[in-house]
């Protein structure tokens, strides 16, 4: 009986160790290197018609610096610099692909300067009590045709990426609380 019991008690610490590992792992590989994930030009492409011609967008995130560059090429007036978001309040409406690590902040941020805005996240952050907030306050979401693939490190994730996003609208004014993409 001592054995079993003890054998018991190696597996327990065994397992406790390798689920430790294996969330350490995940944290410090996804978690932290999980915010420069670039968007493709499509991704802009596909909601344009949604998008004003006649506002000052506000790229607020700028990454590698192409999401401005691709929203200007598709005819849109674009402040698209390296400043801080929390510190600057920018042109008349931001459109972005944030990091989706601080999105909480973003939202409070977003809240706080009540602009229009975009924003691509992930369709799970629907569920959470920070989007819950806006519910009354107009949040409309534009759901993609297909998943978004995103790129890292110059490359499109080419049906790699493994979760749904949404554009979450605010102050945009659609015709619908949710518009499905063609």
């Amino acid at each position: 009986m001592y054995y079993k019991i003890k054998y018991f008690i190696r597996l327990i610490i065994i397992n406790k160790l390798y689920v430790n590992i294996i969330m350490a792992g995940f944290h410090t590989k996804t978690f932290i290197k999980h915010d420069d994930y670039m968007t493709p030009k499509y991704a802009w492409d596909n909601i344009k018609e949604y998008i004003p011609k006649d506002k000052v967008i506000w790229e607020a995130f700028y990454g590698d610096g192409r999401s401005g560059e691709d929203l200007k090429e598709l005819g849109f007036n674009v402040i698209h610099e390296q400043v801080d978001f929390f510190e600057n309040d920018l042109g008349d409406i931001i459109i972005s692909n944030p990091p989706f690590t601080k999105y909480k902040e973003i939202m409070d941020r977003l809240m706080l300067i009540d602009k229009p805005f975009i924003m691509i996240l992930p369709s799970s952050k629907i569920n959470t009590q920070n989007f819950r907030k806006w519910k009354d306050k107009g949040l409309q979401i534009i759901i993609p045709r297909k998943r978004i693939q995103f790129i890292k490190d110059g490359n499109e994730l080419q049906n790699k990426c493994n979760f749904d996003c949404f554009y979450y609208c605010y102050k945009m004014n659609l015709t619908n609380d949710i518009v499905w993409l063609e």
